[in-house]
């Protein structure tokens, strides 16, 4: 019997462990979706975009699976390669 995504997802997250652990993990997903969605809006593929900052797709891939945690300077490289205006916010919890 197969077990629906949310509702498996729903049952791990009321444990209270997981739940701290999963949302810690929360700011790196953020991070990989906006790079994602950038480089979709500026219609690159994952090739297209490493070679447009001098990397490999391997390390865009990396980037965006949330797998690594990016610097300023790859954020910025980031942006211009995709026609994109780094920002960075801060709001109220």
């Amino acid at each position: 019997m197969t077990i629906p995504f949310e509702r498996l997802k729903s049952r791990l997250l009321a444990n209270p462990k997981v739940r701290t652990e999963y949302d810690a993990l929360a700011p790196a997903f953020e991070i990989a979706a906006e790079l994602v969605s950038a480089r979709q809006r500026a219609g690159l593929s994952q090739s297209e975009l490493a070679t447009k900052m001098g990397t490999t797709q391997s390390t865009i891939a990396r980037l965006e699976s949330g797998q690594t945690l990016p610097s300023t300077k790859t954020l910025l490289r980031f942006a211009k390669a995709t026609g994109s205006k780094f920002q960075i916010r801060l709001s109220a919890a």
